[in-house]
């Protein structure tokens, strides 16, 4: 496996920086347009431009910029403009994702819903906070798939390429949203199965993190059938093991680095790839433990460590190590079978080893 190299996928070619700049200006347009309406909506411009611009990877651009960029397209500041367009599908997702999970915190943040709730108390006004504090989080989430579509059609692309790539960007919309709604039944449900586990992780995570912005790029670049085939044996399986070690951090991640309580996932009763290996390898009692801890919002600190001590006793998370490691080698073999432009291929052999082996 080829290391990755010092500098970051995502910084290459100015590339962070780029996306950026556009999700700024296309923010203060929005903020003026708001603004002329409503000083009411003020906060709304501000909590958008701080949930959007003072944090995020970057990854969705990222593949899709390279993946454009593999498939022979041309750079050019209009390009990465409209693919700074998945910024908004991700904010969007996070928020709504925030509210149904009842999080407290988003990238050591407020979530929106408390930031509007706290608002609303601050401010003395009537009716219950936090029912104010989840209309708004709904109505933001909103908000930004709207723009979403705004900033692709408004980035100043030949409207025949935005046509081209528009079918892989309307799928991947409905995807994650059908993968969020699944998220939710699988919990209230309580299918503990890993395949379960497996089809909400690609329909809520891994097909709109890495697949979908690779066929996005491939679409604006007009890439031949091989290239889309290619993309999508890459990026299913690199998807998965972006979103199992999501699955890890929601356990054993440090809250320093990923902005959320420790043991979170578990609080939430997520039934994650990682979850359903426990209750597959642990003994009667151990799987009662976990049961009975999942989805207890009250979870101490000492429940956590137990519920991480029983996961780890149980194989589980040697095992989603093994799947993580497995599904990248898989998902770099697919890449080599096609014919890529040298400094893309790259760039996606080093995104794929950055996003599964992140700490944040």
């Amino acid at each position: 496996m080829t290391h990755a190299a010092p500098v970051s996928p995502v910084d290459r070619a100015g590339l962070r920086q780029r996306i950026d700049k556009a999700l700024t200006e296309f923010l203060a347009g929005q903020r003026g347009w708001l603004t002329a309406i409503d000083d009411g909506l003020v906060p709304v411009a501000e909590a958008i431009e701080a949930f959007v611009l003072r944090g995020g990877k970057r990854l969705r651009p990222a593949f899709a910029y390279w993946g454009y960029r593999g498939a022979g397209g041309v750079d050019s500041d209009q390009v990465v403009a409209a693919l700074a367009a998945l910024e908004f599908v991700q904010a969007s997702a996070l928020m709504h994702d925030d509210l149904m999970d009842r999080s407290d915190t988003r990238r050591g943040e407020p979530a929106v819903h408390r930031r509007f709730a706290a608002r609303h108390r601050a401010a003395g006004w009537g009716g219950d906070p936090d029912g104010f504090g989840d209309a708004a989080a709904i109505l933001l989430g909103d908000l930004c798939l709207v723009w979403s579509d705004e900033l692709l059609h408004s980035a100043g692309l030949d409207p025949r390429t935005v046509a081209r790539a528009r079918p892989v960007f309307d799928e991947m919309r409905t995807e994650v949203t059908i993968g969020q709604y699944l998220d939710v039944l699988t919990q209230v449900t309580g299918d503990t199965s890993r395949e379960r586990a497996g089809k909400v992780a690609r329909y809520k995570s891994a097909k709109y993190t890495v697949e979908r912005p690779l066929l996005l790029g491939a679409a604006l670049a007009d890439a031949p059938a091989e290239v889309h085939a290619a993309y999508s044996a890459y990026g299913l399986p690199l998807g998965e093991a972006f979103q199992l070690r999501d699955d890890v951090l929601g356990v054993f991640g440090d809250p320093d680095r990923t902005g959320k309580p420790a043991g979170d996932d578990l609080r939430e009763g997520k039934r994650t790839y990682l979850v359903a290996t426990a209750l597959e390898g642990a003994d009667d009692a151990g799987r009662e433990l976990l049961l009975a801890g999942l989805g207890d919002p009250g979870l101490d600190t000492d429940g956590v460590t137990r519920l991480r001590e029983l996961i780890t006793a149980s194989g589980a998370l040697e095992r989603t190590e093994r799947r993580i490691a497995t599904l990248t080698e898989g998902a770099l073999a697919a890449l080599a079978t096609v014919d890529l432009d040298t400094e893309a291929r790259q760039a996606l052999v080093d995104l794929a080893i950055a996003a599964t082996r992140r700490t944040d």
